[in-house]
């Protein structure tokens, strides 16, 4: 029997424009987000947001960013554009076993299996109690930590697809580059009726 998770990764207003790291369309991409959940929730079994969530991630952040491994200051824990974006908020208010994964802490983290719930918890660990075998995966950056997280959910033997139509990459080039790395791997991606 297949059982299915909902892996919602870092859609938060420092993402979106406007934010430290704005991604164009990511604004949009968040309301696509809220209006599938609202519509398709009850084909999961498990429901589970990443945030970015920086403290002191030393060389991740830096005053003159490469923006390959360093980047401007972003997802500041307990500010404003470190939470989840609004209608991700308003979306899953109604559920009560979403399940929350902050990462980056005290360094880089792209992959939502790098973080843990606020019970030390990780997603991986979450994942295998609730005997997920299959993920799929929406949100935001899909030429980053989309991609890293899928990446690590297909080497960890979860049947993983990543939604196209539910994620926005940082550029076309570097978002075509991360789906035929993706597809290498053994992700599907797939694309949903947002109708």
């Amino acid at each position: 029997m297949t059982t299915k998770g909902l892996i919602i990764v870092d859609v938060q207003p420092t993402f979106c424009e406007g934010g430290e790291l704005g991604v164009e369309g990511g604004n949009e991409c968040a309301r696509a987000i809220a209006r599938y959940i609202r519509s398709n929730h009850a084909r999961y079994d498990f429901l589970a947001t990443t945030q970015d969530w920086h403290i002191d991630p030393g060389s991740h952040f830096s005053e003159t960013p490469d923006f390959v491994d360093s980047w401007p200051p972003h997802g500041l824990a307990d500010s404003d554009n470190a939470q989840l974006h609004p209608e991700i908020a308003a979306a899953l208010r109604d559920f009560e076993d979403v399940r929350h994964y902050k990462k980056g802490q005290y360094q880089a983290a792209y992959s939502g299996f790098e973080g843990a719930d606020d019970g030390g918890e990780t997603l991986d660990e979450a994942l295998a109690r609730a005997r997920v075998t299959q993920v799929d995966i929406v949100g935001i950056a899909e030429s980053h930590c989309v991609k890293q997280t899928a990446l690590d959910a297909v080497a960890l033997g979860y049947g993983t697809h990543v939604v196209s139509n539910l994620t926005v990459p940082v550029s076309p080039e570097l978002g075509r580059i991360a789906r035929e790395q993706m597809q290498s791997a053994g992700v599907e991606l797939v694309t949903v009726d947002l109708s």
